[in-house]
């Protein structure tokens, strides 16, 4: 087995629950940050999944409930995703089928670039970096499939 594991399909892939660990890095002060929590990937009316991430966001030793979702919808190609946020907006295209994908998203002056790899059936990791004259942060996240979760 290679380095990364091929998805097929990534909306069949990340159906389910999985347990989501974020951690959040401000390289500018040093801060860092934790999310603990879980993200549930159910389909919607007319094809695609709606990714809907809930758990505890610590940060400066403050925790507070934190949740977010976004709506993966069929990708262009066979396999693929185009990833959008709540409201619409577009976000990103997710290709797994090599097991790794690079997005770019710019949001205002600031660049989002986010690293998306599969190790395995059950774990898959994204890493964004994101830099510009706003922020300069490093987030990653591991998610792992809850038990009882087929892909």
């Amino acid at each position: 087995m290679g380095e990364f594991w091929p998805v097929p399909d990534v909306l069949a892939h990340l159906a389910g629950r999985w347990r989501t660990e974020r951690s959040v890095r401000d390289l500018a002060s040093g801060d860092t940050g934790r999310f603990t929590g879980t993200t549930l990937f159910e389909s919607v009316a007319g094809g695609g999944l709606r990714g809907h991430e809930s758990g505890v966001f610590t940060w400066r030793g403050v925790s507070r409930p934190a949740e977010r979702t976004l709506r993966y919808e069929p990708g262009a190609a066979p396999g693929t995703a185009d990833v959008r946020f709540a409201d619409g907006r577009p976000f990103h295209a997710l290709d797994l089928t090599s097991g790794r994908h690079v997005a770019d998203h710019p949001c205002a002056a600031d660049l989002y670039r986010g690293e998306f790899t599969v190790r395995d059936a059950d774990h898959w990791r994204t890493v964004w970096r994101v830099a510009g004259p706003a922020k300069d942060l490093l987030l990653t996240t591991e998610y792992t499939r809850e038990p009882g979760e087929t892909p």
